[in-house]
């Protein structure tokens, strides 16, 4: 019974306020870029940057597979790229960008929701993306090989109602999917807490938090941004953050982390299983991680040595 109550009943509790709070932000948005996409906005953004791709060593035509996933999910570029013509350096280029710059809207206000501005995770992700575009481009093999693509048919839009069909469809699938990942994230953390297992796995990841310029304090929160990506975290933080077990500051570190690495089991498997070295995408997206929170962390102290001097004056 005190299982029941304690684990149980607790997890469900939280995951119905946590869902609610979830489907608020990802549902108005998906919408948004359905429509945005049923008039052609999202084609004339990528043709806007179709000189610019050049220089990642990208096809014109590989634009719309950015924008697409600046605005949705993973699913949606992947989509896409699956119906194209495309080598193996061109898509470990693309995958790496998309995996950087995805779902902006959504995690980008969730992200705000913790701490970390709205405009600076997006700028920061958008930047950092085609950054990553260009130095591979830079320093990938000519030569990578073409992988073998299985065609599908893209979904055609019609009219309004196609649009609204198409956008309830997927909604139910979202109200589902994270009705499950929210009350298992729950769960789990109701069994770690009651086990007293969380300060073990936050031991355990702690020298490579170090490395990465990351607050002990945050080591569960970056597990399960790594397992199961932001949108899912972000809602866990929010809870650990009005619990007191994660301050502002520390959350806003982990944000800039998190904001270029994360969900490193979905999103890499998506990609990999099309022809992607996996080494690739986590080395890069690891490298990137470090180089931004160790570059936040210079800003933040000299920051607070003008401060310092401007009191002391």
């Amino acid at each position: 019974m005190q299982f029941l109550h304690n684990i149980i009943l607790r997890a469900f509790k939280k995951s119905a306020h946590t869902a609610l709070w979830l489907l608020k932000i990802i549902l108005p948005i998906s919408l948004l870029v359905r429509f945005l996409d049923y008039y052609g906005v999202l084609a004339f953004m990528a043709d806007f940057l179709d000189p610019v791709f050049v220089y990642m060593g990208l096809p014109g035509s590989t634009a719309i597979v950015f924008i697409t996933s600046i605005f949705l999910p993973l699913y949606a570029p992947l989509a896409i790229i699956t119906s194209m013509s495309i080598t193996l350096r061109e898509l470990t280029i693309l995958a790496l960008m998309c995996q950087i710059s995805h779902n902006l809207p959504v995690e980008s206000a969730i992200q705000a929701k913790t701490g970390t501005s709205f405009r600076a995770m997006t700028v920061l992700r958008i930047v950092t993306s085609i950054f990553t575009g260009i130095v591979l481009n830079l320093i990938l093999p000519r030569e990578m090989g073409m992988p073998i693509f299985v065609q599908t048919d893209m979904v055609v839009m019609t009219s309004v109602a196609d649009v609204l069909l198409l956008w309830l469809k997927s909604s139910l699938n979202i109200a589902l999917l994270i009705v499950v990942i929210v009350f298992t994230l729950n769960l789990l953390y109701n069994l770690l807490e009651a086990y007293r297992l969380i300060p073990k796995l936050s031991k355990a990841v702690e020298p490579l938090l170090r490395f990465f310029g990351l607050p002990a304090s945050t080591a569960f929160l970056w597990l399960i941004g790594y397992i199961v990506g932001l949108a899912y975290g972000g809602a866990l933080m929010m809870d650990q953050m009005k619990e007191g077990k994660v301050t502002r500051t520390e959350a806003s570190l982990l944000n800039y982390h998190l904001a270029v690495s994360h969900s490193v089991l979905e999103d890499n498997l998506l990609f990999v299983a099309l022809g992607v070295s996996v080494w690739w995408i986590l080395g890069v997206r690891f490298v990137i991680a470090w180089m931004v929170v160790w570059l936040r962390r210079f800003i933040l102290r000299l920051r607070f040595g003008q401060m310092r001097l401007k009191a002391g004056s």
